[in-house]
């Protein structure tokens, strides 16, 4: 059997979706996200979205680009995944080499992947020159089986729980939020979150978003805290990020957002949470073992210089 790789084209949304929830059951993915990314992605970012086709059907995808937010100039990613049933016959190999062809061509210097904790995958990357730098940590919660803990009786004085649908008069001071956490955290491609149009055009205007879901914590009336919820809109919700602004930390005010926002979610019919986060990241992974999220899952990033 033949693979190609070609570039995607908008009729491939569904086909996509379905090979991205087959290889990483544990993410959240929809066509009109699929479509979004691609519709939505800044130039700078010399994004592709690569399509591994095997007798005329979709069996594989990569996503493909160069980090602009990054701070470091050179450096890149290439996530390629491919349906479990069709592993071993080529496609992801194809799929990557496309990807570093692009990329090498865009002048990226370094190429990151994330791959599964397993044997056969790391071996893939292995043979190709990626070397391990860090892992991170997928995590279940059953919301539809298990206990979530109680909102406080009475919140502290001068704090206060919203939505992120209150501020779609003016998401500014949520795009300020997530500048200062994400600056935080901690990865091999750091961000630096000063555009706020490309925040607005792919964040804020995500559609696996969900305003209403998605917690703030104010103190005195100023964000201290959120947690971004995206969902499927069926059953399924991701923690697309969740975050304490320096000034307010150590003051449970992560735990208070997820707790507000997980009730929510499960009261809208959700029955699994998801999340994803970097084994270095203790804080938030003591915060999510405490609501009773179980490891799924681990990837390990990888990445390959060129030249």
């Amino acid at each position: 059997m033949t693979v190609i790789v070609r570039d995607f084209r908008p009729e491939d949304a569904d086909a996509v979706s379905r090979v991205r929830r087959a290889a990483l059951p544990f993410e959240v993915t929809t066509p009109r996200s699929v479509l979004f990314h691609v519709e939505s992605a800044n130039p700078a970012g010399k994004y592709r979205l690569l399509i591994a086709e095997m007798d005329g059907e979709i069996v594989g995808t990569a996503q493909v680009g160069v980090a602009y937010e990054s701070g470091t100039p050179g450096q890149s990613y290439a996530n390629p995944q491919v349906h479990p049933g069709r592993r071993g016959q080529g496609a992801g190999g194809l799929l990557l080499r496309t990807a570093e062809e692009h990329l090498a061509a865009e002048g990226a210097v370094e190429v990151y992947a994330w791959v599964l904790d397993e044997p056969e995958f790391r071996a893939f990357a292995e043979r190709r020159g990626y070397r391990p730098t860090r892992s991170a940590h997928f995590q279940r919660l059953d919301l539809a089986g298990g206990t979530l803990p109680e909102l406080p009786a009475r919140l502290p004085p001068g704090v206060e729980l919203r939505t992120a649908a209150d501020y779609t008069a003016d998401p500014r001071p949520m795009f300020q939020a997530d500048a200062e956490v994400t600056s935080d955290e901690p990865s091999d491609i750091g961000a630096e979150l000063d555009d706020y149009e490309d925040w607005l055009a792919h964040t804020w205007n995500n559609p696996l978003l969900d305003l209403g879901l998605s917690t703030v914590v104010l103190v005195d009336g100023e964000v201290a805290a959120f947690t971004a919820a995206h969902t499927d809109g069926e059953r399924r919700y991701w923690s697309g990020m969740t975050g304490t602004l320096r000034a307010h930390r150590g003051h449970g005010l992560a735990k208070l957002a997820k707790t507000d926002s997980l009730r929510r979610a499960r009261a809208a019919g959700c029955t699994d949470a998801f999340t994803s986060n970097d084994a270095e990241n203790g804080p938030m992974l003591a915060i999510n073992k405490w609501f009773g999220y179980e490891v799924c899952a681990t990837e390990v990033r990888h990445v390959r210089t060129f030249g």
